[in-house]
Order: structure tokens, then sequence, then C-alpha cells
């Protein structure tokens, strides 16, 4: 394994476009773009995902963001060659890469990742196209939407590499399993078809998988009908409830429900839907 440096400049000079960003007005679309390879999550990959993904995060026109993959994979996962390669390294003391530069690459490349889509105040949408493996599945579960398509399986691959589950997936799969749904996942290691993953919870929707990009086009669009503010302060106020005590969470929403009285938006929806009521506007005046 080459030193944590080494990698990021490696997917830094690479010519190759491997994450493909489309944008329309208030929305980006993600694509992981190295459908040969199932879009393996390979140095140049993850180097282009991070940056894009920061970049839209900051970007204060885009309010949601859809990540998918090239047909025929959302991600087959990890790039298996790099694991190899920097488990090897670790252990031979001749090699000038360490623990530290694995710890590097997933803390800042992979967590690197998960952290901008939690942080950020906009949407995001996995649609699910295909086989989702590992960190590619991470990635997915860390959006705050989750589609399928039919085509798609979840493949939770961590126990088989001798890998805790992980960038964020012991946190999720437990609060969506329970614990011991959790280890049942872990230990057995098989393949979530679309429709188990729908029951199970761990996806909100499953559609034709030509109709996918349309079904994930209508959350983008219900999300942009909000008001940009009450939608970035909820999805805030909703992360950090997962984790709190009750009262800690109503503490939370109090002072966030407070800071929405000061915007104009408030006032005038509540006007709107007080004379639909009454017969006095049409029931179209009504926020979305």
């Amino acid at each position: 394994m080459r030193t944590y440096p080494d990698l990021v400049r490696e997917g830094e000079d690479s010519k190759a476009e491997l994450v493909r960003v489309e944008r329309e007005q208030a929305r980006a679309t993600v694509t992981l773009a190295d459908p040969g390879r199932l879009n393996a999550l390979s140095t140049v990959l993850m180097v282009q995902l991070v940056a894009a993904l920061q970049e839209l995060a900051a970007d204060p026109v885009i309010r949601t963001v859809i990540l998918t993959g090239e047909d025929p994979a959302f991600s087959a996962g990890g790039d298996l060659a790099m694991i190899a390669e920097g488990s090897r390294a670790i252990r031979d003391h001749a090699q000038e890469a360490d623990t530290s530069d694995a710890w590097r690459w997933i803390r800042h490349q992979f967590g690197g990742v998960v952290r901008t889509i939690a942080g950020s105040e906009k949407l995001f949408v996995a649609a699910i196209n295909g086989p989702a493996a590992g960190v590619g599945l991470a990635f997915a579960l860390a959006c705050d939407v989750l589609i399928a398509s039919d085509r798609a399986v979840l493949v939770p691959a961590f126990g088989r590499l001798g890998l805790v589950p992980e960038v964020g997936t012991s946190w999720l799969l437990t609060r969506r399993l329970g614990y011991q749904g959790a280890i049942a996942t872990y230990v057995r290691g098989r393949h979530i078809d679309a429709e188990s993953a729908l029951a199970l919870g761990l996806v909100q929707e499953v559609h034709p998988h030509e109709q996918l990009a349309r079904a994930a086009a209508a959350w983008a669009e219900d999300a942009e009908r909000l008001p940009r503010h009450a939608f970035a302060m909820t999805k805030s106020v909703l992360r950090e409830a997962a984790d709190a005590p009750w009262h800690q969470a109503l503490s939370i929403e109090e002072l966030a429900e407070a800071n929405c009285f000061s915007t104009a938006t408030l006032s005038e929806a509540a006007d709107a839907i007080r004379q639909s009521a009454s017969g006095d506007s049409p029931a179209a005046s009504a926020p979305r």
C-alpha cells in the first residue's frame, strides 16, 4: 500500500473521469461511473467523489443530491486489489505505509463521504440501481432517503473480508434491525434483494429499474417544495434525535422551532392555510 499522500496524489493526477456530476437548477445527480469495474471504490473514484460531494454540499444553489451508479451496479465496494495490497504492506516492516495510512484513508475518504452526506443541509437520495456492496452499501445507507431498483441487491460483505461493519453501518443497522438483526446480517452475509430490503426497512421504495431515476427525481421535487430553512433544520434535528434521549430531542426541537418563527415563510404559509380553510383562497396556495 502506498502512503496516504501518495494515494490522494494518484487520485488527483488521474485524467479518468470516474464520477459524473449533472446539475439541473437546484438539483445534482452524482453518478459513480466506472461500470467496467462495477463502480469499485478505487483511489481515483474516491478522491473525485469526496471532492464532488464537498463542492455540492457547499453550493448554496443546490438543495438535493441524487447518488447513483452507472449500470449494472451501484458500487461493488472497496477496491479489493487495494485492500489486499494495503493489508500486506502494513504487515511488512520494509514498507513505508503503516496502519495510520489505512486509518487516514478510511477516515478522510470513506468517512469523508458519509460525513459530508450526514452533515450537509441538502437532501441526499440514494438511487440504488444494482448491487451495493461493502463501503458502497455504507454510502447508500448514509443517505437521507434510499430507493431501490428491482435489480438492486444489498451485499453486507464485511464479515467475509474479515472487517467490521464500517463507515457508519454498525450505527445504522442496529437502529434499523436491532442488535440481533444486525448480528444476523453480519454473520450470514447474505445478499438482500430489493423487496427484502424494503420489508426490513432498509429502503423506502422499490421501483422497476427503468423508473428509478424518475422516482428519485420525485423525492427531490418534494424536498425542493419545502421552505429551504425548514428542511435544513429538520434534517439536523432528526439526525441528532436518532441518538438523543427524549428530553434532549425535545430541547433540540424547541430551539429549531423558535428559529422557524423568525422567517417570513412561516407567517405566509400559516395565512395561506388559514385562508384556504375559510374559502378565501384556492387550496393550491397552501404550501406543499
